[in-house]
């Protein structure tokens, strides 16, 4: 066989492309038998070619309709159906139970991944199906740990001070890894409170680790600084040294209730909002890079906003706003309409009617974390 030239086309086996893709990947007729299946695919079966393609879907089906395997191909040809008569590609994340081999009626809980494609051919029509099925179960039960870590990190909704406040917290849904977000209500020294906010770039058990390491870390810096500018710098300077933790957004606020303002800082992250006297108010007028993404640490900035009895302060994560390819912009004004509709509530219902108007209803692709406190 003659070696290609530099710059000439090399002809591509794609039988044996499709045959060695790492994942398990099938091909289906509109009829739903299979016309292909790769390696992967008859090794995850423990079949032969033979045993497989040319056989229709249902063909693997137990008689036994009670069986966790039936109930897993049945799902599996609803959807492959609607992708035939929709045109539409078809993903899901199913949770089943499966019969424990070496515990006889015992069961285990298994995750799977599943992606439905439609090939079309040249009248435009679905010719194929293509069905890529991966086992996530490991990575689902590390998103357990980490989501269960995260929780216990996370302080609980607690009154700070006189005055009442509300947090959640809401994992993206679908995802297999949660994210870094994290949030913070501390009593200060003379009357004052912090409320901060973060969120960490990475996600699972090392984001979650991140967090519970930057939030401990200004929780304590907060209590012996007089600005939350200088919190934010001092967090900067820590944050160097952590793995993980560079370009992590933070916003800090400090509440003196004897002036009636709020200090706040912001490192790279979406700007806390001020409903006071009707008016919404983002606090966008001190904000600075992530941390960890400037050459060297420096000096924070830091602004001052004043605000009347009754007010609401709010700080969220970018779960809660921004929607891919929508301008930000759009999920302030979202969340500014929304806040000025519910605020007369009280904070806890407040914050739920925040989360069912601003997330999705099929829910959000990003980690979301919310403080509210009627000032």
């Amino acid at each position: 066989m003659t070696e290609p030239e530099i710059g000439d086309t090399p002809e591509i086996d794609y039988t044996a492309v499709f045959r060695a893709l790492p994942g398990a990947v099938a091909l289906l007729t509109r009829q739903l038998l299979y016309a292909d299946a790769n390696d992967e695919f008859l090794r995850m079966l423990g079949r032969t070619r033979e045993q497989v393609v040319g056989r229709p879907l249902n063909d693997q089906v137990p008689d036994r309709p009670n069986d966790p395997a039936a109930a897993v191909l049945r799902h599996l040809e609803a959807a492959l159906s609607k992708v035939a008569e929709t045109g539409e590609r078809d993903a899901a994340l199913q949770r089943y139970e499966i019969a424990a081999p070496d515990r006889p009626g015992a069961s285990d809980e298994q995750y799977w991944s599943l992606i439905n494609v439609p090939v079309f051919g040249s009248d435009g029509r679905v010719a194929l199906l293509l069905h890529r099925v991966e086992d996530v179960t490991e990575l689902m039960r590390a998103r357990e740990v980490a989501l269960s870590l995260q929780e216990a990190m996370l302080p609980a909704p607690r009154p700070v001070g006189r005055h009442r406040a509300a947090v959640r917290y809401r994992p993206a849904v679908g995802a297999l890894n949660v994210c870094g977000d994290w949030y913070e209500l501390l009593d200060l020294p003379g009357g004052r409170i912090a409320v901060a906010i973060g969120d960490v770039v990475g996600k699972g058990l090392t984001a979650a680790c991140v967090m519970g390491q930057l939030r401990s870390a200004l929780s304590a810096v907060s209590r012996v600084v007089d600005s939350p500018a200088r919190a934010l710098e001092v967090l900067d300077l820590y944050a160097r040294s952590v793995d993980g933790a560079e370009n992590t957004t933070a916003a800090e606020t400090f509440i003196d209730w004897e002036t009636r303002t709020i200090a706040y800082s912001s490192a790279g992250h979406p700007p806390p909002v001020l409903l006071t006297g009707g008016t919404v108010v983002l606090l966008d007028q001190a904000t600075d890079p992530p941390l960890g993404a400037r050459p060297e640490n420096g000096p924070r900035p830091q602004a001052t906003a004043p605000f009347t009895e009754g007010a609401l302060l709010v700080l969220y994560t970018d779960g809660l706003i921004e929607r891919r390819g929508e301008d930000i912009d759009t999920g302030l004004a979202r969340l500014a309409g929304s806040l000025t509709r519910h605020r007369a509530a009280d904070p806890d219902t407040l914050a739920d009617a925040l989360l069912a108007d601003l997330l999705p209803p099929d829910g959000a692709t990003d980690d979301t974390a919310l403080v509210i406190v009627r000032l």
